[in-house]
This record gives C-alpha cells, sequence and structure tokens, in this order.
C-alpha cells in the first residue's frame, strides 16, 4: 500500500507526527508494508513556522516540498492543486491523508478525488457554523468529498450524520492532537520558562529579569483577522491585557507576525514592548509552548488546538471567539474553555472568575494518546472491505 500524507502548516505538524510513528510501528510488524511520501506544501515556510516543528517532532525530512509560500486563499489552494496534481501523477498513491483544517487540505482532497484516489480525512466532523471562517469551508468540503473520516470526538461523528455522511464512511478515533500532547509532556516539562524567554523574546522588547513565574503567569496567542485587522478591536484587547492582566500576573504573549505587522499598524507595538510585565515572545516550538500551558494559570487565545490542550492539562482558557468547532472544549461540556469572543467586558468578567479556578485536566473519550494507531487500522481496514 502507499500512502501520501499532506501538511502545511504548524497544527498539521502536530497531528501527522504520530500518524508516521503508527506507520513506522507498522512496518517493524507487518508484512504488509506501506509506503509512504510526506507531502509539505509550504504554507508555512521560514525556520519559526516549520523546520523546528519537524525537528521537535521528529518528523522525517518532508519527501516533497511544494513550495506554495503565502499568498491570497485562492492562491495558496490554486497553487497547491497544479503542484499536488503533478505528485498524485508521479507517485500514483492508493491513498491521501489529510489532516486539520488549512487550505492544504482542502487543495489536496480535491486534486486526489478528481484523480480518483481516495482520500481519508483525520479529525473530520469539526464545526463551528461561521461560514466566515475559511477553515470552515475547508472542513466541509474535505469532509463532503473523503472517503473516510476519522473524527475526534461523538460529537464531530453526530455533525457528520446529520449531514447525511452513511456510517461506513465515519470512524471515531479520537484526538490525534492528544498522541503528542502524551508523548511529549515530560520533555516539556524539563524546560526552563525563562530560558525560553531568553531565546524567544523579541529583538528590542523589555524583559524584567525579577519577573518571577513561580507563583502564576498569563499566555496569550491571537492571531485571527477578527481579533487583529481592526484597530477599534484590536486596542481595547491590548488595553485590557496590560491594564487589567498585566496588574495581576505577568503575561506572556507569543506573537503572530500577521498580530505583530498589525500592532505597529496601529501604533501600539511600541507600548507593549517596553511594558515591565508583558513579556513578548516570538512563535515558539511545540515543546516551548507545551511547557507554558502547562504551567500557565490562564490562556487568553483565539487558536482551535490549544483549546485541547487546555483541556488535557486543566489550564482555565479564555477562547477569544464567539464560536468553536471543538464544543467539547467548552466548560459545559466538562472542558476548560469558555467563550469570550472580544468583547471587553465578557473577557473581565470571565477572567476573574477563570484565576479563581483550581487546575482540572479532563481526557474526552479516546484522548488517550493512541489515536493515530486507530486511523492508521481504520486505512487498512476499509482498503480491505473495498
Amino acid at each position: 500500500m502507499k500512502i501520501i500524507s499532506v501538511v502545511g502548516a504548524r497544527p498539521n505538524f502536530m497531528k501527522i507526527a504520530p500518524f508516521i510513528e503508527a506507520i513506522k510501528k507498522h512496518n517493524q510488524i507487518s508484512g504488509n508494508h506501506i509506503e509512504h511520501f510526506l507531502v509539505h506544501t509550504g504554507q508555512h515556510y521560514d525556520d519559526r513556522m516549520s523546520r523546528y516543528f519537524f525537528e521537535q517532532l521528529e518528523i522525517p525530512e518532508a519527501d516533497i516540498n511544494l513550495g506554495v509560500g503565502s499568498g491570497s486563499h485562492a492562491e495558496q489552494v490554486g497553487n497547491t492543486m497544479i503542484e499536488f496534481e503533478k505528485v498524485l501523477r508521479e507517485k500514483n498513491p492508493d491513498w491521501v491523508v489529510v489532516v486539520g483544517d488549512v487550505n492544504a487540505i482542502l487543495a489536496c482532497s480535491v486534486t486526489a478525488k478528481k484523480e480518483q484516489i481516495l482520500c481519508c480525512h483525520i479529525e473530520a466532523g469539526l464545526r463551528s457554523g461561521d461560514m466566515s471562517m475559511p477553515e470552515e469551508i475547508n472542513r466541509l468540503v474535505a469532509d463532503r468529498i473523503s472517503d473516510l473520516l476519522l473524527t475526534p470526538d461523538r460529537l464531530s461523528s453526530e455533525n457528520l450524520r446529520k449531514e447525511g455522511v452513511p456510517d461506513d464512511k465515519i470512524r471515531f478515533t479520537g484526538n490525534i492532537m492528544i498522541d503528542t500532547l502524551e508523548k511529549n509532556r515530560n520533555k516539556a516539562d524539563k524546560l526552563d520558562i525563562k530560558e525560553i524567554i531568553r531565546s524567544n523574546s523579541v529583538d528590542g522588547s523589555h524583559i524584567n529579569t525579577n519577573n518571577s513565574f513561580d507563583h502564576g503567569f498569563a499566555v496569550m496567542t491571537l492571531h485571527r483577522p477578527s481579533n487583529v485587522d481592526r484597530k477599534a478591536v484590536l486596542e481595547p484587547i491590548v488595553r485590557f491585557m496590560i491594564d487589567e492582566v498585566c496588574s495581576t500576573m505577568p503575561l506572556i504573549w507569543t506573537i503572530h507576525p500577521r498580530t505583530r505587522k498589525m500592532l505597529e499598524t496601529f501604533g501600539l507595538l511600541k507600548e507593549v514592548m517596553s511594558h515591565s510585565n508583558l513579556v513578548l515572545l516570538e512563535p515558539l516550538g511545540y515543546l516551548e509552548m507545551l511547557k507554558l500551558n502547562m504551567k500557565a494559570r490562564i490562556i487568553l487565545t483565539d487558536s482551535g488546538g490549544l483549546q485541547e490542550e487546555c483541556t488535557v492539562l486543566g489550564t482555565p482558557c479564555l477562547t477569544l471567539r464567539w464560536n468553536t468547532e471543538r464544543p467539547i472544549t467548552l466548560s459545559e461540556h466538562g472542558g476548560a474553555s469558555v467563550l469570550v469572543g472580544n468583547n471587553i467586558d465578557l473577557i473581565r468578567e470571565e477572567y476573574k472568575k477563570a484565576i479563581k479556578k483550581p487546575r482540572l485536566p479532563v481526557s474526552p473519550e479516546l484522548w488517550d494518546g493512541h489515536t493515530a494507531d486507530r486511523c492508521l487500522s481504520a486505512i487498512l481496514e476499509f482498503k480491505q472491505a473495498t
């Protein structure tokens, strides 16, 4: 059997690493050898966004890099389809495996089906209900045309059934990203927070060497256009962080290139960089970010993956969005996350509640570190059934 796996952006790397490991284990004990090729579309193309993750997660060098790079959604999808079609015609795989919801999964799932190649979507069935999110469109299209849909939770499986997907296409396998978390917990725990800060601080930003991180700190990530592209939205968030969060504890802000650019455009970057209780860091590697999550008192984020990690680690999480495709991470479903959007009054109210909460780790069903094995088994069983 020949499988091509596709990655395009950082969240994909955490999800594909355990799948590659599952293939290695299979090949060591089974006579049914799987020939595997890893394709990197190049959507995240600088070292901090890509190479470092491959090294930390022990992902082998991509067999093929499409070199798509940045650009509009249409440019990324179109260029990926053009280049991926060439790969499929050369390699002629039995399966294409896509993970997550970035542009690469839309482009490569469509191309696979046009080439009459079986397609498997890992992390299928997630739905936010928000069609203004490019990721929602990517998820809907990939799930509609894929042959095998592997879901992270039962809510996602039910989403697919409601959309008319037949049961024989759906397999509840669990959350593959938690495989990576469980494998790397001990490595991350050994890291030193002050060393993470020293090694990754933004050039020119103020670092208060007297800050103690032993008694609690907050972590923030922010990158979605709905939060950072308008000054009327971004500035109140920054003011809240500086005036209210930083007055109670240190804030570590791992800053996305898009957000940094907008802070500079709006004349806010200098103030952020000079604040004595705000630590501004470059985008971090997986282990460094996991360490911060393991020790943070609270996380404020608009990232989907961090909602999941916070649930398993028990870190109170304020999700700076009005919806989530991962409702299992919400407090009403037993998770650690609360939706607060970008409404400052609501953020303030939930922040005051969250910092009083104890750390309560939760492991949803099949979030057990063995999802990748179940994913590979589902593919092998599907192949046998055709």
